[in-house]
């Protein structure tokens, strides 16, 4: 009977190009990398004509749900396409979704599994950046290509071989927040982040970047858990403070949080979110306190206001068509365009390769220039594995409940 369920399976995976779900992980732990296959045991590239194993480890569900469901709602929908048009050099697509919940453990067995036992060609994701900390290692240990969805820097910084990511800088988001201030005279603020991985990098890149500009300053820095539900105790010892401005850096529940509390408080400042707050549905739970929120994030979110001419308003317009006619009523996000350039970069990278071989989709990725994504134009080098620009970003605000260009 097992075998029956095995053949059935694979018809089902050969015949959609698209691979079930898995949602359990292997029992695992974070640890010591360790190579899960000796060097040359297997070969890296898979035999023709059988599909491309392509794996993803996704928070679809749990607290980063916002950024993990529309990751694999994207991916499943760009395979599909890639495989309705022939695939990538004639093969098609295997796409394997793991859904982590966001939990750094399970996204280490869950990568462990990938190259074990299902050997696929590259690793996209995971959603977090915690979670892509936790696996880089692993990646790069057993020369895996791991291309993240998760935005702190230090994901890229310093440089790892086989480890790229596609949303933009911190730092370069900072740039822009910073820059932002200084224009409308602010030059106190305070400092709110989550105890993620993304929060305790950006707090340490805030703190930074404040040290080396006499312009801003810190007045105050203040860290919350991740499963916090009320934010009105810190928030009040940031009030006493009487800062200019405040910047909450995370990618938690916790950001829609923040609004809510500071308008029950009377704390009324800007309140500046990172590029991680690009996702209506934390608007929506904010209500009218999200209302003059201020963000980083790439020109998806404002692809109507962009000009005809503009290099990535086809591309843009197109994957939101897609998303939002495929998954009627819901909103596309910066998060599911990571996905979306996270996978596009790989498949190119198959194309210009010539071949599925991990050394060879490593390299082409590396090389690759002027890939026009919904984050930016990437432009990778041996020296950036990220590829973006201060260019990759716009200023937004929230009026009205939607995400409007800020007004220079």
């Amino acid at each position: 009977m097992k075998n029956l369920l095995a053949g059935l399976l694979g018809v089902c995976i050969l015949a959609m190009g698209v691979s079930c779900k898995k949602e359990t992980a292997p029992a695992a732990k974070a640890g010591t990398p360790e190579k899960v296959a000796p060097a040359g045991s297997e070969p890296k590239a898979a035999p023709s004509g059988e599909p491309i194993k392509i794996g993803a480890i996704l928070a679809v569900t749990g607290p980063a749900s916002f950024l993990g469901a529309p990751e694999a709602k994207t991916m499943e929908m760009v395979a599909e396409e890639i495989n309705a048009k022939g695939g990538v050099l004639g093969r098609k697509i295997e796409l394997l979704i793991k859904d982590s919940g966001a939990s750094p453990e399970k996204a280490v067995s869950f990568c462990k599994q990938l190259i074990e036992e299902d050997k696929v060609l590259a690793i996209l994701g995971p959603s977090t950046s915690g979670e892509t900390m936790q696996i880089k290692p692993i990646c790069e240990e057993n020369k895996m290509v791991l291309v993240s969805c998760a935005a702190a820097e230090v994901i890229v910084n310093p440089v790892a071989k086989y480890v790229f990511k596609t949303p933009q800088k911190d730092s370069q988001a900072i740039t822009w927040i910073y820059n932002t201030m200084k224009a409308k005279g602010i030059t106190k603020i305070g400092v709110l982040s989550g105890n993620t991985g993304f929060g305790k990098a950006g707090k340490k890149q805030l703190e930074v970047a404040a040290a080396s500009d006499p312009k801003i300053e810190v007045v105050i820095s203040e860290v919350y858990d991740k499963k916090a539900t009320d934010l009105t105790d810190i928030l009040n010892k940031i009030k006493g403070q009487k800062v200019q401005a405040l910047v909450n850096w995370s990618i938690v529940p916790a950001q829609s949080i923040v609004a809510k509390n500071m308008k029950q408080i009377g704390l009324d400042v800007p309140l500046y979110q990172s590029h991680g707050f690009g996702n209506i549905k934390y608007v929506e739970a904010a209500g009218a306190a999200a209302n003059g929120i201020l963000f980083p994030a790439g020109r998806l979110l404002i692809v109507d206001e962009l000009s005809e001419g503009h290099v990535q308003k086809a591309v843009l317009a197109k994957y939101k068509k897609d998303y939002e006619t495929k998954y009627a009523g819901e909103v596309v996000s910066t998060f599911g365009g990571h996905a979306y350039d996270a996978l596009q970069i790989v498949v190119k990278a198959i194309e210009a390769a010539g071949a599925a071989d991990t050394e060879k989709v490593r390299d082409a990725i590396e090389s690759m220039g002027g890939f026009v994504g919904t984050g930016g134009v990437f432009n990778f080098s041996a020296e950036d594995h990220n590829g973006l620009d201060l260019n990759a970003f716009e200023m937004l605000t929230v009026k009205d409940g939607k995400f409007v260009p800020l007004k220079k």
